[in-house]
């Protein structure tokens, strides 16, 4: 098939088009500007448009677009007047996905960093949400294998149409609750639809929501309270690794600092255990090497050191500190500052007070402005709100190699070049703190 991709610059969109492009269909696609992931592409043999422009649709078989594309976008009514079929990525999913046997991976947060563990123990195809370091990009194909390792996405419902051989749940946590109206017996609905559409089903039971369905629905419960111990953290050449035992099936170690990692890999090995040898596990987890943008070192000096790091939800933030304490600690950094670019207003409003909470332990708060997302701009207090912090409002940051320099109103406050450093967001505050901006 000829199939056209508007949003191809998104990471959801941009590994559903190197699979189809992989599997042997003509793929093209366009976005609003030019960034890495469309440069990749371009590399690839794709052809990528930018901007978004009726031209860029002549005689393709399907059209598929993201989330956020509105109807009014030139391609999309260039293709309504051709006749060419129009989905939406969710209305697509059972199409691209068909005939594979489907580990799909769901949750708030952590979906990315547990599809990637997975898709390092299990051979396959996978669609992660991120980049795994382990294999350079954010899609494997494996065109031998049936099986594939995904990333399900709750964010559009999406997760509904993944057809999921193995539902994986690490948390039900409500987010995005703009989608689903504010309809909170919507959200979990979704949830256990999604969950009961599965064979196989691997669910953490001490998720409040998820515990409510021990008695109803049969699957592989993981009770990290219980089943993780004898948790320890540690350097393997100044990279962080957590090794943990799993129920009876003993000891195993992986990449990244956390109870969260711990459990995250805990429920990819559970997932995996119903096909594969648990010492063949064990052994594969070790090629799991992080994933680009969760706690992402990207600069480690004697006196210094620099992480990059995804998170923009509060719980994400939270676990994340405490990892980042962790590893200060044994690293010898004896002052952690942490920079926020809070992601779309609602989110932010919606978790105010955990987001005013999840940053205890930073010596320093550095917060950048709202990354809209297309959202319009709403009042927060944020010298108000979070007050009990060493705060710093910033407009922007600047790296050069080991130094950060914080900007407010084009000066330069001040330059920070040791210690922990660590940016959290969702928005282009990865740019910033890479020094690509």
């Amino acid at each position: 098939m000829k199939i056209h991709f508007i949003g191809i610059g998104g990471i959801g969109i941009s590994g559903l088009a190197q699979y189809m492009h992989f599997n042997g269909h003509e793929v093209s696609g366009s976005d609003i500007a030019d960034t890495l992931i469309t440069k990749k592409l371009r590399d690839m043999g794709i052809k990528v448009t930018v901007p978004h422009d009726k031209n860029a649709i002549n005689n393709q078989d399907l059209i598929v677009h993201s989330a956020i594309i509105r109807p009014d976008n030139p391609e999309i009514i260039a293709a309504k007047e051709k006749g060419i079929e129009v989905l939406a990525r969710r209305e697509a999913l059972p199409q691209i996905l068909a005939g594979k046997k489907v580990y799909s991976v769901a949750g708030a947060h952590g979906k990315s960093t547990t599809t990637a563990i997975l898709s390092a123990i299990m051979c396959g195809s996978a669609i992660i949400g991120a980049e795994s370091k382990a294999f350079g990009s954010n899609v494997r194909y494996e065109k031998s294998s049936d099986v594939m390792l995904f990333e399900a996405d709750e964010s559009d419902g999406s997760f509904l149409n993944s057809n999921p051989y193995c539902a994986m749940v690490i948390n039900a946590e409500p987010e995005h609750m703009e989608y689903y109206d504010y309809n909170y017996e919507l959200f979990y609905d979704s949830y256990r639809t999604f969950i009961k559409e599965a064979k196989c089903r691997v669910l953490n039971g001490e998720d409040p929501f998820l515990s409510t369905l021990v008695n109803e629905i049969e699957a592989s419960w993981l009770y990290p309270s219980k089943d993780i111990a004898n948790i320890e953290y540690v350097l393997i050449n100044d990279e962080p690794h957590t090794r943990f035992t799993l129920r009876s099936l003993g000891s195993f170690e992986v990449w990244g600092f956390g109870k969260h990692i711990a459990l995250d890999a805990s429920l990819a090995i559970l997932a995996a255990h119903e096909s594969m040898d648990i010492d063949e596990i064990r052994t594969n987890l070790l090629n799991f090497k992080g994933i680009k943008k969760r706690f992402d070192i990207i600069n480690l000096e004697e006196d210094g050191v620099i992480i990059d790091d995804y998170g923009h939800h509060p719980t994400e933030i939270k676990a994340t500190l405490n990892s980042v304490k962790e590893y200060a600690t044994l690293k010898g950094f004896d002052k952690i500052t942490a920079i926020w670019q809070p992601h779309k207003y609602s989110r932010t409003i919606d978790n105010l007070e955990e987001f005013i909470q999840c940053f205890e332990g930073a010596d320093e708060l550095i917060i950048l402005p709202v990354w809209a997302a297309g959202e319009a701009a709403k009042d927060i207090d944020f010298i108000k709100q979070f007050s009990r912090y060493n705060l710093t409002m910033a407009d922007k940051i600047k790296r050069a190699n080991n130094n950060i320099t914080i900007i407010k109103d084009k000066q330069d406050l001040k330059t920070i070049n040791n210690g922990l450093v660590i940016g959290f967001g969702a928005g282009d505050i990865t740019y910033q703190i890479r020094g690509t901006a």
